[in-house]
């Protein structure tokens, strides 16, 4: 039900309790303030070496970079952004059939989570889910309007997919792994979320994105100039500064699981504003469904064993969405091989 968007039914001074989380879970009254401690890497230096090392570095100490000289102008990011802000501004009957929590189509429009009716608790925000692979036939089933939509957002799921496969060999090339090796059924699915986070009466009580680390290889975030990003690092929480034309990088399980534990998927959240909306574009890229991830045979020896035993995807997905509402303790637990 289309009603159920946060910025169909917010008057930004009501907050329900649905979206109220628990004392231990909320942001609370301290502002956790942005850091310039998360790296920032220059995707120009011309010493491949030292930019191979810096990202090896950043996903095992953080497991969030982010890039700068990426080569995607800051005009595809401005009309992207611009694109996205129009369409969750149209009239609700413009939006409303495309509402759905059906992840089986190529294009849907949610609040929350696709869980949401299983949800205790919600997030503050409304979301748009693009499928974006193969990109020619999933493009046909986006939102139609605002004019020239589904030709600017494609254009920047191209751009950015191509830094994404950059920075994939790079750390392909850092693991010591056979070049390619994250090509093919590893990064074959390419999915983005698209996150309006409206104002929100009081971003002490509840949260826009809660804790959580994300599934597949890699998420490549749009994060624009409002910062909300928070990263966990040593039980503290860290904000991600806002960078206009930075792209965020972050690790997913299937990494973690790939490079045997060598890089670290980490918690992250999402807060709110009081004052201003926030608009943000996740590109995830993730192995197909049925394709079976497991430790790089390249990185397990006598001294290294396998730390996670081989999984379908889609299976790691339902052990995923059950714990995201609470139904399972820990997500990676099932695929440990020791501890």
């Amino acid at each position: 039900m289309a009603e159920n968007l946060v910025s169909s039914w917010s008057d930004g001074k009501t907050l329900p309790e649905s979206y109220v989380f628990p004392p231990e879970k909320r942001p609370g009254e301290n502002i956790v303030p942005t850091s310039k401690s998360v790296p920032v890497i220059d995707l120009g230096n011309v010493n491949r070496g030292e930019t191979i090392q810096k990202i090896i570095e950043a996903s095992q100490e953080f497991g969030f970079f982010q890039v700068i000289n990426h080569g995607v102008p800051r005009k595809v990011f401005d009309d992207t952004r611009g694109a996205f802000k129009e369409f969750f501004a149209l009239p609700m009957e413009d939006k409303a059939n495309l509402y759905s929590l059906d992840v089986s189509r190529k294009c849907i429009l949610y609040t929350s989570n696709v869980d949401y009716d299983k949800e205790e608790i919600h997030n503050w925000r409304d979301s748009l889910r693009l499928v974006c692979s193969p990109l020619e036939e999933c493009i046909q089933s986006w939102p139609e309007k605002p004019q020239g939509c589904r030709e600017v957002v494609g254009d920047y799921v191209m751009k950015v997919r191509e830094v994404g496969s950059r920075i994939l060999e790079l750390i392909c090339e850092g693991l010591g792994l056979e070049p390619g090796y994250f090509a093919g059924e590893l990064s074959q699915l390419q999915i983005m979320s698209v996150h309006h986070y409206p104002p929100c009466p009081d971003p002490s009580l509840t949260l826009g994105t809660r804790k959580h680390c994300d599934t597949g290889l890699i998420t490549i975030l749009l994060q624009g100039d409002i910062p909300g990003l928070q990263v966990l690092k040593d039980g503290q929480w860290i904000g991600v500064e806002a960078i206009p034309d930075a792209l965020v990088i972050n690790v997913g399980y299937q990494l973690q699981i790939v490079s045997n534990g060598k890089l670290r998927s980490v918690e992250h959240r999402v807060v709110t504003n009081k004052d201003v909306a926030r608009f943000t574009a996740a590109l995830f890229i993730e192995p197909t469904r049925d394709c079976i991830v497991e430790p790089a045979k390249a990185l397990v020896s006598a001294e290294s064993p396998p730390l996670y035993k081989g999984a379908r995807f889609a299976d790691f997905l339902q052990t995923f969405r059950a714990a995201y509402v609470g139904k399972i303790k820990d997500v990676m637990e099932p695929y440990m091989l020791r501890t």
